[in-house]
């Protein structure tokens, strides 16, 4: 997809993505309950590299839930609603992208990897542990050696786990992805600070919107 112009639904589509994917790295990381609709909409939005528009990118918006909730929370008014760790997750994932964007060696690893794990999941399915798997390796060849390394907080026991593990790189992979959709459709470093409100009225809009649809 080609850069777009600047338009406040796809960038507030495109923050959903980013925070949806690190709130649910939170919640595996710390055994808690997970939307499986969110994380099939995360991995939809991995293997979805040449969708028709930017709404399509996750599937339905009602698998946008989670991160439409997380970000009107984090965007809010509201301090005590917000969560720091979140916030520096998604902080460090944007900023990774632009470091990610300029690699043209990283970014073609990638673009094999998804290819890959796309053709898995024709075979296996969507969520399929050989697909989660893939696309794990995927973020640890490239991702994984940028700077700074995201440092994930969690429940030892359970992050031990390998599978445990692959889940969570490839939720941070689709965080990048996401962060590729925020700078595709104008996102930049300001635009949070400038277009706070607006992406805020947004957000709330298709979150409403994704309720109904759900």
């Amino acid at each position: 997809m080609v850069k777009l112009k600047a338009d406040t639904r796809h960038l507030a589509i495109a923050l959903a993505g980013v925070f949806q994917a690190v709130r649910l790295v939170q919640l595996t990381a710390s055994g808690q309950y997970r939307d499986e609709t969110a994380f099939t909409a995360c991995i939809n939005g991995i293997l979805n590299t040449d969708p028709e528009s930017v709404d399509a990118v996750f599937g339905d918006l009602s698998g946008l839930t989670t991160g439409l909730e997380a970000a009107a929370r984090q965007l809010g008014t509201e301090k005590a609603d917000r969560d720091m760790e979140l916030t520096r997750y998604a902080v460090t994932i944007l900023y990774l992208e632009r470091k990610l964007n300029k690699n043209r060696a990283l970014l073609d690893i990638i673009s094999n990897g998804i290819d890959k794990a796309r053709e898995q999941a024709e075979f296996f399915g969507l969520t399929h542990a050989n697909v989660i798997a893939s696309l794990a390796d995927c973020y640890k060849q490239t991702i994984s050696t940028l700077r700074p390394r995201i440092i994930v907080n969690g429940e030892q026991a359970i992050l031990g786990n390998p599978d445990v593990q692959h889940q969570i790189r490839t939720l941070l992979l689709a965080a990048i992805r996401s962060a590729v959709l925020w700078r595709q459709c104008g996102g930049g470093r300001l635009t949070l600070l400038l277009q706070r409100r607006r992406l805020l009225g947004t957000i709330r809009e298709l979150l409403d919107e994704a309720r109904r649809s759900g």
